[in-house]
């Protein structure tokens, strides 16, 4: 019981913690960077000291750096982390190098639905190098990854191309890629796809619906808080067409399950039992297939960052990434895969 109590407590003061030890160590209003890499720009933050272990976060389909919640940054940089933040190719502010090939998203969906090869402009390996490419600039060797959604298809790669770097992974709302796993809703996966907005009011309002069906049906959303939401990631930055070829980089990825039964890093995979774009089941499989992983299944969570799941999320991710911080008698590995295409 008094253990119980101790871990509660560590959870609570890190959610609590006082504004002002935040702002002397972890301050997220630092200044947003960039880094050039070979075919992009990456823009990203480093929030906490550059001597404290690195975590790593990457952001899913559409995602800014600004969209993992400032709070959430917060409590894992008093976990002792250097937490990095970035935009992923194709969003925010990172731009590019050299123009990315053109596609046609209407005519790859119905190659995916037809069951035959779909054609991206750049694959998710491509965007793990990007945050690989990353570190390598900030001279960090070894670092901890927690990825959301696509983030955490990005990071499976990650650990995959570099498993001596990689010391841990956390995968929230995330999935395998295997094929048989539920499928979200037509409904949603329409909204999903609809990125056509001929101003900023249809843009927002666009967005704010997604956000709804992707929530929890246990919460309900208030519609101007959604607006406001989509007003701040529109007035940084709007790029449809970006998230599109994101969209055929997801639909181009085959099935990461070979992948995933070679790794050797602990793994966590953190999951919502109401989740409507990735169904349960697509947690619940992910943890199956990482040899030693850690499984937490959260009542109610959806596809999103939502208020009333933030206390949740962080009871399940910082006590196993404090256990991992300072770990290091594991060495990750991979063994060999014979499909190379997999890599």
């Amino acid at each position: 019981m008094r253990a119980l109590f101790l871990s509660a407590a560590i959870v609570l003061s890190a959610l609590f913690s006082l504004p002002s030890l935040a702002a002397s160590r972890c301050d997220v209003n630092v200044p947003t960077e960039h880094v050039d890499l070979a075919q992009v720009s990456l823009a990203y933050q480093s929030i906490g000291r550059a001597s404290d272990p690195a975590l790593l976060l990457v952001m899913g389909l559409g995602g800014q750096l600004i969209h993992w919640p400032d709070e959430v940054v917060v409590a894992l940089c008093q976990q002792g982390f250097r937490v990095i933040r970035y935009d992923n190719r194709d969003v925010g502010l990172s731009t590019w190098r050299q123009a990315p090939a053109e596609a046609n998203l209407t005519f790859e969906v119905l190659r995916y639905k037809l069951g035959l090869p779909v054609s991206a402009p750049y694959s998710l390996t491509d965007m793990a190098d990007d945050g690989l490419g990353l570190m390598d600039a900030l001279r960090i060797e070894q670092f901890h990854v927690l990825g959301a959604s696509m983030g955490g298809m990005i990071a499976q790669h990650m650990a995959a191309m570099a498993p001596e770097r990689v010391e841990s992974l956390t995968l929230i709302m995330s999935t395998s890629g295997a094929e048989g796993l539920p499928a979200p809703s037509a409904a949603l996966v329409q909204l999903l796809a609809r990125r056509g907005a001929p101003n900023r009011e249809a843009a927002l309002e666009q967005q704010a619906d997604l956000l709804a069906a992707l929530g929890s049906p246990t919460v309900s959303d208030d519609r101007q808080a959604l607006l406001h939401q989509a007003a701040l990631s529109y007035d940084r930055a709007f790029n449809p067409e970006g998230v599109k070829r994101q969209i055929m980089a997801i639909l181009a990825e085959p099935s990461r399950v070979a992948l995933l039964n070679q790794l050797r890093v602990p793994a966590l995979v953190v999951h919502g039992t109401a989740d409507p774009l990735l169904p349960v089941m697509h947690g619940v499989h992910l943890a199956a297939h990482l040899r030693g992983s850690q499984l937490k299944l959260i009542p109610g969570l959806a596809h999103r960052f939502q208020e009333a799941f933030k206390a949740p999320l962080l009871a399940a991710v910082l006590p196993y990434l404090r256990e991992h911080r300072e770990d290091t008698s594991h060495w990750a590995q991979i063994e060999p895969v014979a499909d190379h295409n997999l890599l």
